[in-house]
């Protein structure tokens, strides 16, 4: 049999004579530049135990599951928050009907900024990109009906996550409810923030630490709940590659690992908990190749580098979601071909959680057509096309093996480099992130602007403006959530609110653990922003550097 150099000279070139290449900008997202074909010459160095092994078992290349769908489909999990509690509410059990099997909630901007509906600074955003909740009494209305037992919850709330987690407890424990049973997800990762979205309150160190406050708290008291998720989403969607995306937000996860040692937890006890979350963009085989190598990274770090001894702290948990910045306004409808795309890739990559955004992505909030039409994308992937029937069924092509090795080699030279550099932290002050990502996008748009990267409807196969209906937020939204805020404050026990919160100030003064503290202010029905303020006459705010 030829070698793949020999048939690149004797057939392969002399074809391209009469039929030349295209031209066409062939490297990947990550300016990953592929070969025209792969074969077992470029596996040379590859070893089918040490890289590939079996689902289930070290180094989890392919999935941290033995049966991953055969045994259990992924969790549909469709994120979706708006308006006041009542509206996302009525959404959840539309989802849930739909055949939606977990819940993923998005807060509008004051909530995640740590502001109450009625704070100055929240005019005009109450309710717009999320559900607003500012105390107790919403989260009550927000989840009336669904039994967090039977309902896995995820929540996307990072700097004043833990307490929306504390509300959230507080309303099962309100229920009668048994906190060993239910499960769920708080995204947590305040570092990506200080790299991507920019939601922090707080500076980075004692922002770290209300993180490790919920890793020493959560598994004594939930131990169903992960309480991180790691996310690489915003950072993607901030403009970082499909390789930068997955070496920074490895390298934010190792960073909370290394903290919760210092405080002298047992990595076996909270790593378990951990989850991640990925962005799903349009280059296919970039994503199921991101994916597989980053659960081999993980699992290598963390059994050879932090010593964790069960298995369970060496998996790679993730949810992912289909990338939001990839879905152009023009000619929206295209965006449910680009979804189904993005979704296939993450189940043939392993992922164990999954949301479609849909197709009106870049013009509102999902109408209830939309989000619909996105979670039926799932079902027929799930039940239609046959993926889920073989178990990692894309091992052993040999560029699927190459692309996971080059991944994983191009992002452990970036955490390598974000190591020297003295950290996360560090990096995060010296604005490495920001500037590495920067030149990410610039080269992107620059590729778009002049067609070196073709985006139908955008900048080739360009037609006329389709309107679609968009989801619109009623302004009443702000006045319903100004008076729930007043009838809280003056029906709750003036006394037990200010006690709670002083325990909270303690807790943050003498470094204490502040969760019990959090969720005592939960119950005494303290507002977000009380909670959130309390802190900052500790800890201070956080202004971004200006960079040169």
């Amino acid at each position: 049999m030829k070698t793949k150099n020999e048939w690149m000279q004797s057939v392969y070139q002399p074809a391209t004579q009469k039929f030349p290449e295209r031209k066409y900008n062939f490297k990947n997202l990550s300016d990953m530049d592929p070969e025209p074909i792969y074969t077992v010459d470029d596996l040379k160095d590859w070893d089918a135990e040490r890289d590939l092994g079996y689902p289930g078992e070290f180094p989890y290349t392919r999935g941290v599951q033995p049966s991953v769908y055969r045994g259990k489909l992924w969790t549909m999990r469709m994120f979706a928050g708006f308006g006041s509690a009542e509206q996302t509410n009525e959404r959840f059990h539309a989802l849930l009907k739909a055949g939606q099997t977990g819940l993923s909630t998005a807060f509008d901007l004051p909530t995640l900024m740590g502001y109450d509906s009625d704070h100055p600074f929240s005019k005009g955003e109450v309710g717009k990109c999320g559900v607003a909740v500012s105390s107790l009494a919403d989260m009550e209305i927000l989840f009336r009906g669904i039994d967090p037992e039977a309902v896995t919850t995820s929540m996307t709330i990072n700097s004043p996550a833990n307490a929306i987690w504390a509300m959230y407890i507080a309303n099962a424990q309100k229920q009668g409810k048994d906190l060993t049973r239910i499960g769920g997800t708080i995204q947590n990762d305040i570092l990506k923030e200080f790299i991507a979205q920019k939601e922090f309150i707080y500076p980075p160190s004692p922002s770290v630490k209300l993180v490790i406050d919920t890793f020493e708290w959560g598994p004594r008291v939930v131990p169903k709940w992960n309480f991180i998720s790691v996310s690489g989403y915003h950072i993607r969607e901030a403009g970082a590659t499909g390789v930068q995306e997955l070496a920074f937000t490895l390298a934010d996860g190792f960073h909370y690992v290394e903290k919760a040692l210092e405080r002298g937890l047992d990595i076996d006890e909270f790593a378990p908990r951990i989850s991640f979350f990925w962005d799903i963009h349009n280059d296919f085989f970039e994503e199921i190749a991101k994916l597989r190598a980053a659960r081999r990274i993980w699992a290598r770090q963390m059994r050879d580098r932090y010593g964790a001894k069960n298995p369970r702290s060496w998996m790679l948990r993730t949810h992912s979601q289909t990338a939001g910045v990839s879905l152009p306004a023009q000619q929206p409808l295209n965006n449910i071909a680009r979804v189904a795309i993005q979704a296939l890739a993450a189940v043939l990559g392993g992922t164990q959680s999954l949301h479609t955004d849909a197709f009106d992505e870049a013009l509102a909030l999902p109408t209830e057509e939309a989000a619909t039409i996105a979670l039926r994308t799932q079902q027929i992937i799930a039940y239609e096309t046959g993926v889920a029937g073989v178990v990692d069924p894309l091992a052993g092509s040999y560029y699927v093996e190459k692309l996971t090795n080059d991944i994983e080699a191009a992002a452990m030279g970036y955490i390598e480099q974000i190591r020297a550099l003295g950290g996360v932290e560090a990096g995060i002050e010296s604005g490495f992130f920001q500037l590495e990502m920067a030149e990410a996008a610039y080269r992107y748009q620059r590729e778009v602007e002049t067609k070196d990267r073709i985006i139908v409807g955008v900048n080739e196969f360009v037609q006329d403006a389709v309107e679609v209906p968009i989801q619109l937020i009623d302004p009443q939204v702000e006045r319903v959530q100004e008076a729930r805020l007043a009838q809280v404050r003056r029906e709750r026990d003036p006394k037990r609110v200010e006690a709670a919160l002083g325990a909270l100030r303690d807790a943050a003064v003498t470094g204490a653990n502040t969760m019990p503290a959090f969720l005592e202010s939960a119950h005494a029905y303290a507002t977000l922003g009380e909670q959130m303020d309390t802190l900052k006459k500790v800890y201070g705010e956080y202004v971004e550097p200006v960079l040169v």
